[in-house]
């Protein structure tokens, strides 16, 4: 199959074409994360759009070079929710019909939005829990119509448009970024930046952030193309694609990127002994709890509503060691983020740290059990969060599931001696096991 090319000529033309309604978004420097990586870090601000992401840059990009033949038949997309926004207001802007599908798990705020910027030109059809299912409903309707599809990342032009945050990035920097940090989900924004940097920049060293629930890029490099995975975790919604693009991966791939752990970060991101010129392509996994510390640390730091997928490449900069004075990127892809999530959020930001922790807990039905938990087993700064019977099995012990969140991280492992010499039994739930995400 031959796949388009993606060149600084394709991204410049790009950003001609979507100058009138895609205005240059801020470049942010960052007191917090600079004092704490020793790094001159920007925040390359997408979740400032119109739209709240970089991906109206996509979509108008590809919808402002269909024939009138193309428009009139309508157009055709599927979203995890910020595309299918850029799509939209695309829609309304040119007077163009959509139809856009989106997973049925999308938070409503984006639903919401969808339907705002669309209005009477767009029809909303949610379908299946995963972009994927929603993707494959897209396709038969346009076999079915003929209408166009707006890819959200397996076109040129999409990239091409995406890539524009690069070119911008260049302009509004005295010198080229040493480091630049982008989320990554159906890989889209990955090639057009990374197609646009690897000429005009090469020295600049990019690292591609995926969730680790979500690592569909890191799987295509292994297996030398793009595969499908057997099952996503969809909370980084705006990155949780078990397939990327076949453009994208074409693009990536020939660069050479270097898979890494999060913990092996330095070797990517140091730019060995000097920090600067050596220009390494790295793609790396965040676990998802990391990425809602760094939703929330963006929140009560800087004020910045992130979204999952716009806090990835902050949440990966917080595992890397850069070169002491090293320009750092990071892209904050979008900040269209359900305020009704932010209990998940933080719960998830607790257990990543390790201050929240679940148990099971068998107590004697008798008087003074509860108090004698308390007192013999929590520590002073330890607090009860949930207290729920599981079930009474029988007249002498009652099971309960029993959230405890810690002062601090390491007093797990007092409270845990403090259980085992207790007579009251407790089994600790660990993170991940069928057990902890039944009953959590």
């Amino acid at each position: 199959m031959h796949l388009p090319a993606l060149s600084v000529a394709d991204i410049d033309a790009a950003a001609e074409r979507i100058s009138a309604v895609v205005a240059p978004t801020p470049l942010e420097y960052s007191e917090r994360l600079s004092a704490l990586t020793g790094a001159n870090v920007y925040l390359k601000r997408e979740d400032l759009t119109r739209v709240r992401s970089y991906k109206l840059r996509g979509a108008y990009n590809v919808m402002a070079q269909l024939s009138p033949a193309e428009r009139e038949a309508g157009v055709v997309t599927a979203s995890a929710g910020n595309h299918a926004q850029g799509v939209a207001y695309s829609c309304r802007a040119m007077g163009v019909r959509g139809r856009i599908y989106v997973p049925t798990r999308t938070p409503k705020q984006k639903r919401d939005r969808i339907r705002a910027h669309g209005g009477a030109f767009v029809e909303l059809i949610p379908t299946g829990d995963t972009f994927d299912a929603a993707a494959a409903a897209a396709a038969d309707d346009v076999a079915r119509t003929g209408a166009t599809m707006v890819a959200p990342f397996d076109d040129a032009r999409t990239a091409a448009g995406q890539g524009t945050i690069a070119r911008e990035m260049l302009d509004q920097l005295p010198a080229a970024p040493d480091v630049v940090l982008v989320p990554v989900g159906g890989g889209g924004c990955l090639a057009g930046i990374a197609a646009y940097l690897h000429e005009k920049s090469p020295h600049t060293s990019i690292v591609g952030v995926e969730p680790a629930g979500a690592a569909s890029m890191t799987a295509a490099l292994v297996a030398g193309g793009p595969v499908t995975l057997p099952e996503v975790d969809p909370f980084v919604d705006g990155a949780a694609v078990k397939r990327v693009g076949d453009v994208p991966y074409a693009v990536v791939s020939r660069l050479g990127p270097e898979i890494v752990s999060h913990a092996n970060l330095p070797l990517v991101a140091a730019l060995r002994n000097d920090g600067l010129g050596t220009g390494p392509f790295g793609m790396t996994q965040v676990d998802e709890g990391a990425v809602c510390t760094a939703m929330l640390d963006l929140y009560q730091n800087e004020g910045i509503i992130a979204e999952p997928a716009g806090a990835l490449s902050v949440a990966a900069l917080e595992g890397m060691t850069v070169a002491p004075g090293a320009t750092v990127v990071c892209l904050i892809s979008g900040g269209n983020n359900d305020v009704s999530r932010y209990g998940e959020v933080i719960e998830r930001s607790l257990v990543h740290r390790g201050l929240k922790h679940y148990f099971l807990v068998d107590f004697p039905q008798e008087p003074g059990a509860l108090r004698r938990f308390l007192d013999e087993v929590l520590g002073p700064d330890d607090d009860i969060t949930l207290f729920e019977y599981v079930k009474r099995n029988n007249r002498e012990f009652g099971a309960a599931l029993v959230g405890i969140e810690l002062g601090t991280a390491d007093g797990l492992t007092s409270l845990l001696a403090r259980m085992d010499v207790s007579p009251i039994e407790a089994q600790r739930l660990e993170p991940g096991s069928p057990a902890y995400r039944y009953l959590t």
